[in-house]
């Protein structure tokens, strides 16, 4: 029995069976690499190194495998909904047909949040890196700002230009990628390990047992570097033969990154010269510090570029992925101004005020950067892909429960019930320790509880929005399509 897609507050809209849709443009490959690019193995391992081995030690290793085990049955539940639901927008169709309009609007308002932030971010982090590589030693926010400003223009003029030149951008940056890291690790563990295997069993003196709260802060960090997989979802109306395409670069991505993360991060504890010190002083870049100790100064310059690489093709998979979810609501008029966000131009048809419209929120992000308001916004990055990913995965459960499920192309047989119910109990556990109210020395009360308080400001904006849209969205682009297949015959 198909999913009801209109018994949970969907409602009729107007009729219009004439859909707009993508070009193909996409294979396998390139879906692929854009959910690779989008994850990231330099952002994922290099944005919470630090950060995680000052609060659990060596220890903080494991987090990674742990947090990918959970994620990889998030993606093969992901793999099973874009088989079954191969339209763009990811998260937001997934949640729309598994259960209903409100829910999928949700997800939508919440990931289209989420991932316009982390534009902001990686641009801005991107552009630190830039200066550094050129030598400018006198970094003010402004040139900082303006830098940012401009990898965000050159980044959104390449996702508008067309698919052959994000493709070749993607897969050249991701290539880089993968020899940086793994070769880098490569050389670390043989050349020069200084600490032994079981130095990654060790944590902090204060840290504790494996499960407390040193080590579940570990685990909530290393959540935001597994992020970013279903970005193949965004794109499954281009890429050729969705329903089978799209699951295997959802979770191809996920596993191929997670393993050269945690070969790296591993790589990079047991090269730490004088590690407990390290541990004990908690201060400067352990990272660079490493590779300076082992690699000399001339290793810098390098693995800035890595940086630059890394954050600049992250920016591009998260544009395209954001800005489809942003064409796949427009088109179901599910936002203001849908008329406009939802227009196609150019040789290949590309979502270009969609697109436009992500560098122009990104842009007034990072003009904020470094104000209070921005550092309390940015950690919406993080929950808002918790919230995204949590509504399909429990929608996805619940249909197997009420026995409404029925699969795709690609399916999990006789694991689909168990892995599903994993990736449901799993979301909702990381959700709450992502989101749980840490308190962090010198930080004010504020910083501590941001990610609750802007899911409640941005929730009711964006109740007031759905409650004044929700009356002329249109159906599930499923039936609509359906509808324009029997009208055919």
């Amino acid at each position: 029995m198909r999913p009801d897609t209109r018994s949970h507050n969907t409602p009729a809209g107007p009729a219009n069976h004439e859909v707009e849709k993508l070009n193909r443009g996409f294979t396998l490959r390139s879906a692929f690499s854009l959910a690779f690019a989008d994850v990231s193995p330099i952002v994922a391992l290099y944005a919470i190194f630090t950060l995680g081995l000052f609060t659990a030690g060596p220890r903080f290793f494991w987090a990674f495998p742990i947090v990918l085990i959970g994620q990889l049955a998030v993606a093969a539940v992901f793999g099973e909904l874009s088989s079954r639901w191969p339209y763009a927008g990811s998260v937001y169709q997934w949640a729309r047909h598994v259960r209903g309009t409100t829910a999928g609007w949700t997800a939508a308002w919440a990931y289209m949040w989420g991932l316009t932030i982390a534009l902001s971010t990686l641009a801005y982090a991107a552009a630190g890196f830039l200066l550094e590589v050129l030598g400018v030693e006198e970094r003010s926010r402004w040139t900082t700002t303006l830098v940012a400003i401009a990898i965000i223009a050159i980044g959104t003029a390449t996702n508008m230009i067309g698919r052959r030149v994000l493709k070749v951008m993607v897969i050249a940056s991701i290539t880089c990628e993968i020899l940086g890291s793994v070769g880098l690790g490569i050389v670390l563990l043989i050349f020069y390990r200084e600490n032994p295997f079981s130095a990654l069993l060790h944590g902090l003196p204060d840290s504790g047992g494996w499960m407390s709260g040193p080590m579940l802060l570990a685990i909530a960090y290393a959540g935001w570097a597994f992020v970013g997989f279903e970005s193949a979802g965004s794109i499954a109306e281009e890429v050729e033969d969705p329903a089978r395409n799209v699951p295997k670069a959802i979770v191809g991505s996920l596993f191929g990154v997670g393993l050269i993360v945690m070969f790296s991060s591993a790589a990079l504890i047991l090269a730490i010269p004088d590690l407990d010190k390290v541990l004990t002083e908690q201060t400067g870049d352990p990272v660079a510090g490493t590779l300076t100790a082992h690699l000399g100064s001339g290793i810098a310059k390098p693995l800035l570029i890595m940086f630059v690489i890394g954050f600049i093709s992250s920016f591009l998979a998260v544009q395209a992925a954001v800005s489809r979810c942003i064409w796949g609501a427009a088109r179901d008029r599910g936002l203001p101004a849908s008329k406009l966000f939802s227009k196609l131009a150019g040789p290949e048809r590309m979502p270009i005020n969609a697109i436009g419209l992500t560098a122009a929120v990104a842009i007034a992000l990072v003009l904020l950067a470094g104000s209070n308001f921005y550092n309390i916004l940015v950690n919406f990055t993080v929950i808002g892909f918790y919230i995204a990913f949590g509504i399909p995965v429990l929608g996805a459960a619940w249909a197997r429960l009420t026995g409404r499920w029925t699969p795709g192309v690609f399916t999990l047989g006789r694991w689909g019930a168990p892995v599903t119910y994993f990736a449901a109990v799993w979301i909702v556990a990381q959700t709450i320790n992502v989101v749980w109210p840490r308190v962090q020395p010198g930080q004010p009360w504020y910083i501590n509880w941001s990610m609750v308080i802007t899911t409640v400001v941005l929730g009711a904006i964006g109740a007031v929005i759905y409650v004044s849209l929700r009356g002329r969205i249109a159906e599930p682009v499923a039936d609509r399509l359906r509808l324009e297949e029997q009208a055919g015959l």
